[in-house]
């Protein structure tokens, strides 16, 4: 089975990964983790300022901050994985990564902001599970 687990960097993520290492055989086999990291665009005009060169560099830093936590994580466990990073708003980017890479289940932690939460600041978890077209596992 081919997972995408949604990593932002947060406690939610760590519970995430957590629950996929203490469930084994949801990648057990020939099962692949990705790891998939989405940045949150630059505003055109701040790419103006400082050129598209700084904002890659910046775009690939702030990726690594959360992607190395998890890849020396699971170095330690029996998980075939690899880690991926890239730019967009984070629900239609995720649901494009798991069609792209043919995931089999999506995982991702979730704030539990509540109905109040998504109405005001919206839900890339909500996205995900409205418009993807596999299973998704959402871990509070």
């Amino acid at each position: 089975m081919k997972i995408l687990l949604a990593a932002d960097g947060s406690s939610y993520t760590k519970k995430a990964l957590a629950y996929l290492v203490n469930h084994e055989e949801l990648a057990a086999g020939d099962g692949e983790l990705v790891v998939l990291n989405v940045q949150a665009p630059m505003p055109p005009r701040v790419k103006s300022l400082v050129g598209a060169a700084a904002i890659k560099d910046y775009h690939r830093e702030e990726a690594e901050k959360v992607l190395k936590p998890i890849d020396r994580f699971l170095q330690r466990h029996d998980f075939a994985y690899r880690t991926r990073w890239l730019v967009g708003l984070p629900g239609p980017e995720i649901v494009r990564a798991a069609k792209k890479e043919k995931a089999h289940l999506v995982v991702m932690g979730t704030h539990g902001l509540g109905l109040l939460g998504r109405a005001l600041l919206g839900s890339v978890a909500q996205h995900v599970l409205t418009d993807c077209e596999v299973p998704v596992l959402l871990v509070k």
